[in-house]
């Protein structure tokens, strides 16, 4: 059969096939890069959830750490309030020995006296027990601050990183749209016939 018999055969016809596979290689490329730049997009906007779910964890650390030494500082406090109610009845037991040593004209020592020191001595040990008891509670509950400003640092730094991954996904996003509009422009006005491939934009 004749050359001028097969349809296509012409060099302009050859040159428009070559061109429109160069268009379909290049909006393939250009459809895949959208689709990368979204997959980074979600992988950034998946760290930055990520992020922000460690520091919300460690906020609800931090309260109850908080709620822990505000606890500890007022049983701290509700023990130092027993003691003035110890040194009054000390007061009445030194003024009772004093009575009994003024009625036996401080010559005899009465079992009624040595009792009452004894109970003063036992007084006195349980202020100092107390004392320790409150400052023991007062150092457990700055441990607990101390704890909740170190958890804040961190709480702070998971924040940040959280707002920088997000900054991320939005640009991946921002350049993705950008990309995939350039696309669907440039493959609008076509002057060639429009039988070309199903690839010419991005994902939704």
């Amino acid at each position: 059969m004749a050359p001028e018999e097969t349809p296509g055969s012409s060099p302009a016809d050859g040159h428009g096939v070559l061109q429109r596979a160069r268009e379909t290689r290049w909006r393939g490329q250009e459809f895949a890069d959208i689709t990368k730049l979204r997959e980074i997009s979600a992988k950034h906007e998946r760290m930055a959830a990520k992020n922000e779910a460690r520091a919300a964890r460690l906020a609800t650390r931090i309260e109850k750490l908080r709620h822990q030494a505000t606890v500890q500082r007022e049983k701290a406090q509700t023990v130092l309030g027993l003691i003035p109610g110890i040194e009054q009845q000390m007061t009445q037991h030194e003024r009772d020995i004093k009575a009994a040593t003024e009625r036996t004209g401080g010559v005899a020592v009465t079992s009624d006296v040595t009792s009452l020191h004894y109970r003063i001595r036992k007084l006195q040990q349980k202020i100092v027990d107390l004392q320790h008891k409150s400052r023991t509670l007062e150092h457990r509950a700055a441990q607990k601050t101390q704890k909740t400003s170190e958890l804040k640092i961190k709480a702070d730094r998971y924040h940040e990183h959280a707002r920088l991954e997000e900054l991320e996904a939005q640009s991946c996003r921002q350049r993705a749209d950008r990309l995939q509009l350039a696309s669907e422009s440039s493959g609008a006005p076509s002057p060639e016939p429009r039988e070309t491939p199903r690839d010419t934009t991005g994902p939704a």
